[in-house]
């Protein structure tokens, strides 16, 4: 996956040392994603997450990702299982959790993952992972960073038009 056809983000167009600014720019941008939704534990369709419950998973995926490279620097080409994403909002209770307290969290978390990225040299931006998703793939870290921050910037997309959903659907 180097391009999203849905929310127009381009892998390579994001360079490496822009990676760290980036993820805490995105991190800012969720309080008014969240705050602009009516109800943010309402799910637009059965299907789909609620604005709370995507904010829970960039947390998640902001701590996740810090493991992975953790991983990564200590082990030559170490597997990533998957997060469990589907099974976290359900077990973690994500629409239970505090908004406000879920937004420091990834404010944290990001701020965290940052940190890590911008210690990297090309050397440790060259190191490679088993990522599982869309594909099973050796990834560098470089790569995880760039889909690091789609998967953010993507869901502050989901959250957005959750909010229309609300609006257009007159509920």
């Amino acid at each position: 996956m180097d391009r999203c056809d849905e929310c127009l983000f381009v892998y390579s167009a994001l360079g490496s040392g822009e990676l760290p600014q980036r993820l805490r720019d995105l991190a800012a941008r969720y309080p008014a994603a969240l705050h602009g939704v009516p109800d943010p534990r309402r799910r637009p369709a059965p299907e789909v997450w609620s604005p709370l419950e995507y904010a829970c998973h960039v947390r998640d995926v902001f701590r996740v990702q810090g493991e992975r490279v953790a991983l990564a620097l200590r082990v030559d080409e170490p597997e990533f299982h998957p997060m469990g994403r589907d099974e976290l909002v359900i077990t973690e209770r994500y629409n239970a959790q505090d908004p406000e307290v879920v937004l420091v969290d990834l404010a944290t978390a990001a701020d965290e993952f940052a940190a890590r990225f911008a210690a990297l040299g090309e050397v440790e931006l060259d190191r490679t992972g088993v990522y599982p998703w869309p594909r099973r793939e050796a990834r560098t870290l470089r790569w995880l960073g760039r889909h690091t921050v789609h998967e953010a910037e993507h869901h502050l997309l989901d959250i957005r038009r959750a909010g229309e959903a609300r609006t257009a659907g007159g509920a």
